[in-house]
């Protein structure tokens, strides 16, 4: 093999075994959905994908400077979703525990396509800064039986009157 060969075979490997390594993992922001406003690049993360219908799925957001990149501290702000019939579900967003992360929750009354956005501002004094609306598709709820994995036993059967008793 020739001499200048061999640092394009080892670069090479070396690049394989990189692009490997990176596909084994999801991405560290799978499920995160990204949103702008004017001056607000907005994370938001449900820890339910997809959502279902009568679920309370909460929402982690993560608010950052479009300009500086800096977490955005003790801002205020809202997520809201409006469906095909015209049902409304709303919440604000409460700050912490990390910086420049909000927490909300949201609960979808019926399953099907939600319409969803969110407002925010740095504090009162400046308007409510809205991102693009994005669309959610929500699932159906689940059904009383498909929650509770509880083995379920066979009632006893009745023993007739004057049976001896069974012996070990």
């Amino acid at each position: 093999m020739p001499q200048s060969f061999r640092p394009r075979l080892v670069t090479a490997a070396l690049a394989a075994l990189v692009a490997a390594a990176a596909a084994c993992g999801p991405p560290p922001d799978q499920g995160v959905l990204r949103v702008w406003t004017e001056d607000f690049e907005i994370r938001l993360k449900p820890d339910v994908i997809p959502p279902r219908a009568l679920e309370r799925i909460t929402y982690t957001v993560t608010v950052l400077d479009k300009e500086t990149r800096e977490p955005i501290v003790n801002g205020e702000g809202r997520i809201f979703a409006t469906n095909a019939d015209r049902k409304t579900v709303y919440n604000g967003l409460t700050y912490g525990p990390e910086v420049g992360t909000y927490r909300t929750t949201i609960t979808f009354v019926t399953a099907g396509d939600w319409a969803m956005g969110i407002q925010f501002r740095r504090d009162s004094t400046q308007a409510l800064q809205r991102s693009e609306d994005w669309r959610q598709t929500v699932r159906n709820e689940l059904s009383p039986s498909a929650e509770i994995n509880v083995p379920t036993t066979p009632a006893p059967t009745p023993v007739p009157p004057g049976t001896p008793p069974a012996t070990p």
